[in-house]
């Protein structure tokens, strides 16, 4: 049975630097885009990630939600939620929430395995950890497909 394909957007906010993830065209694999370095204004960040979406054909754009460890809503999912609304009345495609928590552990733990030093993670790590949510949004997916759901 095929899947139908979907052109994905991962998006993982953070305080200085926003990390951009995209999926393949098929909503199978997601790689690493940009890095955003945060402006001072917050109309001018969302306005950017809502350019990038339509350059790069986003079917759905998927927001990392940073909940607390022990899954509660704290101050930076609340500005996560904030934010994602916004962004839904800049774009014509839905604006997804997702679960981001360890996003950036992980993504900082897989390039010191790679031997990457401080200073060369810290210009990627917020696109790969944008890559890691986005993936297990696809991988989530991909399950409710398969499920029907």
């Amino acid at each position: 049975m095929s899947r139908p394909g979907i052109r994905a957007l991962g998006v993982d906010p953070g305080s200085k630097r926003i990390g951009l993830a995209v999926s393949d065209r098929s909503g199978t694999i997601a790689s690493p885009l940009t890095v955003l370095q945060r402006s001072r204004s917050k109309r001018h960040d969302l306005a950017e990630i809502a350019r990038i979406a339509a350059d790069e054909d986003a079917d759905v754009i998927v927001f990392g939600l940073p909940l607390n460890m022990d899954g509660s809503v704290g101050k930076a999912a609340k500005a996560a939620t904030f934010d994602a609304r916004q962004l839904a009345t800049l774009v014509a495609v839905p604006v997804e929430l997702h679960d981001e928590r360890l996003t950036t552990v992980s993504a900082d733990r897989s390039m010191i395995d790679a031997g990457m030093n401080a200073l060369e993670r810290r210009r990627v790590v917020d696109k790969v950890a944008a890559a890691i949510m986005l993936q297990s949004w696809l991988d989530a997916r991909s399950v409710r497909l398969e499920r029907g759901t």
